[in-house]
């Protein structure tokens, strides 16, 4: 067992006998998980990594920033600098293994583009260490499953970054739904609006800004020269990267259904969808996705439809949002989107108010790093968030096989009627990379 191991076990076990941590790699003092959480002392805190440190992954350290980071790790020597003059104690890499590679880690932060999620969280998760990784968990189904099967035998503390898990609205609507309040649902439409943002061309020059790791940034991905129209936030619009607007907000929207109605693997996906751009990227500006789920216990089963890029189900204008999520139920609809909801009952039915039963987090990076320190559960650890994401890449993958209709064998992690999507499940990774 590693050293950071031992130092987080010894930690948890003095929070709950209330009693002081003798030094380790620092000197510790927590009397409780409440003067713990309230501490401003540095010798307090829990060590931190962080991989990336702009974008998305700045809010993720801002969300965490009353820890004490110690590592600060991105391929970016610019945005690397500046992180360094806000954490000036912390030592900083351009290579996520060398920030891994230390024992006085409480947690790591894993902000990287999607197609570096994978091998930076197994790390983490084989050395022992809680993770939090942004949404999708992964690049691809097959890794969703490896970071699952990782942290379940790792047993430490995990959160996917589908941050509005943690909010009041969402929570509401999952009571809603799961007391009963308009019946048994068996059909949702999700939509989101916006789609690819950028027109992007290939390079075929190979000249990457001084400042940038760009090796280390393309990671296990296939080579391409370096372009900015591939680079930094655009590399979400290109298969070899990213995963277009479904894999951008699928984690998010998708969650709401996926947790109110209980739902794991699907049966059967199917997408379709359309450029409508004329770059060189590959991800669809429309898309429509139809997975079926079968039923659970006693819940009916559930055909759930995706769209983005303006798609929306027949009729979606009379509510007039730009994204939501719609619950048709037997008694009623609800729709709901990040900070409202609204049902709306067929005649003769009335809702009927729900007490609250679901905690309420302070916040989404809060309950992670209470998890670290106490134990408590987190809402969107890897055993949730990984299903979650492999059903939002299933659509990815159907798409790319123009538009087929899996089968899905969640079991064995296979399509039954499609052995040509083995290629789209699980990629092989460039030459001296593995997972």
């Amino acid at each position: 067992m590693s050293r950071s191991v031992d130092r987080r076990e010894f930690l948890k076990k003095a929070l709950i006998a209330g009693t002081a941590v003798p030094a380790f790699s620092s000197a510790l003092t927590l009397p409780s998980l409440a003067a713990a959480n309230k501490s401003k002392s540095p010798n307090e805190k829990l060590n931190l990594a962080t991989i990336g440190v702009a974008a998305r992954a700045y809010a993720n350290i801002t969300g965490t920033k009353s820890e004490n980071f110690v590592a600060l790790c991105d391929i970016d020597a610019q945005r690397l600098e500046k992180a360094s003059k806000e954490f000036p104690h912390a030592d900083t890499y351009d290579d996520y293994r060398n920030a891994l590679d230390r024992d006085d880690l409480d947690g790591v932060l894993v902000s990287t583009p999607d197609h570096m999620h994978a091998p930076a969280a197994a790390m983490a998760l084989r050395k022992g260490l809680p993770v939090y990784c942004e949404k999708p968990l992964t690049h691809s189904v097959y890794e969703a499953r490896v970071l699952t099967d990782l942290a379940a035998k790792a047993g430490v503390p995990t959160q996917m970054g589908n941050q509005i898990h943690a909010t009041d609205n969402y929570r509401k609507v999952v009571e809603m739904v799961q007391s009963g309040v308009i019946g048994p649902v068996r059909r949702v439409h999700v939509w989101v609006g916006g789609g690819v943002r950028i027109e992007g061309k290939r390079s075929k020059e190979n000249n990457p800004p001084s400042y940038v790791n760009y090796d280390q940034w393309i990671g296990p991905a296939p080579f391409r020269p370096y372009n900015e129209t591939s680079f930094h936030f655009n590399w979400r619009y290109w298969w070899d990267f990213g995963n277009g607007q479904l894999g951008d907000f699928g984690c998010h929207y998708m969650d709401l259904p996926f947790w109110a109605l209980k739902l794991k693997y699907p049966k059967t996906v199917v997408g379709v969808g359309e450029k409508g751009h004329k770059g060189e990227n590959d991800c669809p500006s429309f898309m429509r996705v139809d997975y079926e789920f079968t039923e659970r216990d006693d819940l009916p089963p559930v055909h759930m439809t995706w769209y983005h890029g303006g798609w929306k189900p027949k009729g979606a204008e009379v509510y007039g949002k730009n994204s939501a999520v719609l619950f048709e139920g037997d008694d009623g609809r609800l729709l709901a989107d990040y900070g409202s909801n609204k049902v709306f009952m067929e005649a003769g039915k009335e809702a009927k108010p729900v007490k609250p039963y679901l905690t309420r987090p302070e916040s989404h990076h809060i309950e992670w790093l209470n998890a670290i320190r106490s134990g408590t559960p987190t809402g969107s650890n890897f055993a949730y968030a990984g299903p979650l994401t492999e059903t939002v890449l299933l659509g990815n993958v159907s798409y790319r096989l123009g538009g087929k209709k899996l089968e899905w064998d969640a079991e064995n992690l296979k399509v039954t009627n499609a052995p040509e999507a083995d290629q789209y499940l699980k990629r092989e990774y460039r030459k001296g990379w593995t997972l």
